[in-house]
């Protein structure tokens, strides 16, 4: 009989961090592995940040921080959501945390009673569901499709609620799909949930700025239902600053309040570098924001021209965040050296044993049928990587 809780024996290890590390288990061997299973931009953080963080010691910026963050990099995240999002809060709606993963966390284990349903569109990131398991809530999958650019209708929505439906989670830029929702598409939404007040909206916005669109939309912009989103958004994609850890939630001052209180018995305050770090980085514009976007999107359409390319993948344009997320069942079925493909996990690890090129199964974001693939590296990289990938498919029979 296992010692450990039934809630760490039923949770799924991630299988992001799980590709990587078996991708840089390969290259301790010698092996030249290149990585494409990660969501992280190879991009160095900006100086000015950095710079920032260098004085924040010097001035003595150690000491334990507020649960829900410096005042004033709260103030500095009100100031933003309204000028980029014409969103109006308060400071005190405002929750920072040790990154966009404990916003998640936080929103999910506040909200969530054990046998509420919570309704996740497919594919979805993988720790929405995982998330969802360890409050004891029942997810509720709403299956999309590449044809449909993997965005749920409103008659889908509608269609997955029931009396024990409590919260509602997405993400726009979407990861893994890269696939935005127009202001329409977020209308029609809030129209279904404008009926269903029973139901709280959490908002992943982390990729917000990686948006190759006219402009980004938040589905907290509609008056109706804003009481009931959480915006989730962050630094770690958009300023390069994933290992600082700093991610931060918008939402009513009812949930805020009981988000500190559960922040205040776990982590209690994020780092005081790392926040005056991010207050310089909300401070400093949006300049390297745009460089960083512009890079990406001519790496999206570098690989998409090359995957497109590779006959058997079905893929799609994505407007946003920086992955493909290429439907691979014509692979199902095929056979190299005695080896049978069945899933795209499979598939995955061939391609790192085979072609040395790591990606992300599409089973554990919901989507067996499918294969992430990340751009977040140089150009050089990704025309190597796809032709190697390339080169491995094409030995299946």
């Amino acid at each position: 009989m296992s010692a450990l809780s039934n809630r760490i024996n039923n949770l799924s290890e991630s299988a992001t961090i799980k590709m990587a590390k078996m991708g840089r288990e390969l290259a301790a061997k010698g092996v030249d592995v290149i990585s494409l299973s990660f969501g992280e931009p190879d991009f160095h953080t900006p100086e000015h940040i950095k710079e920032a963080a260098k004085v924040a010691m010097d001035e003595n910026y150690t000491y334990y921080t507020p649960v829900s963050g410096y005042p004033e990099l709260r103030k500095a995240i009100v100031k933003k959501l309204k000028d980029e999002n014409n969103l109006d809060y308060d400071f005190s709606q405002i929750v920072v945390s040790t990154g966009a993963k404990q916003s998640i966390a936080n929103a999910v284990l506040c909200l969530v009673n054990p046998g509420d349903e919570v309704i996740i569109p497919t594919p979805y990131w993988v720790s929405y569901s995982e998330i969802v398991k360890l409050a004891e809530g029942e997810s509720v999958f709403i299956d999309t499709t590449v044809e449909q650019n993997f965005k749920i209708t409103p008659e889908q929505l509608e269609a997955a609620i029931t009396p024990k439906s409590k919260l509602f989670m997405f993400s726009s830029p979407s990861n893994p799909t890269g696939s935005l929702y127009s202001k329409s598409e977020l209308e029609g939404l809030a129209k279904v949930f404008e009926k269903h007040p029973q139901i709280y909206i959490m908002s992943d916005e982390i990729y917000e700025h990686i948006n190759y669109g006219e402009k980004h939309e938040s589905i907290a912009q509609f008056d109706s239902i804003k009481d009931r989103v959480v915006i989730i958004n962050g630094f770690s994609k958009s300023y390069a600053m994933t290992g600082w850890r700093i991610g931060y939630s918008a939402s009513s001052k009812e949930t805020a309040a009981a988000f500190d209180k559960l922040q205040g018995q776990v982590t209690s305050g994020t780092s005081s570098i790392t926040q005056r770090a991010a207050l310089a980085a909300y401070e400093g514009g949006l300049e390297t924001v745009l460089q960083m976007r512009e890079q990406f999107k001519k790496r999206r359409d570098l690989v998409y021209s090359l995957l497109s390319d590779i006959e058997g993948l079905k893929v799609n344009l994505p407007e946003g965040a920086f992955y493909f997320f290429p439907n691979v069942t014509s692979f199902f079925g095929k056979s190299y050296n005695g080896r049978t493909i069945n899933d795209s996990d499979e598939l995955s690890i061939f391609l790192l044993e085979e072609g040395h090129v790591a990606t992300v199964g599409g089973d554990s974001f919901g989507d067996p049928k499918s294969l992430r693939i990340s751009y977040a590296a140089s150009e050089e990289k990704l025309t190597e990587a796809v032709k190697r990938i390339k080169a491995a498919l094409g030995k299946l029979k």
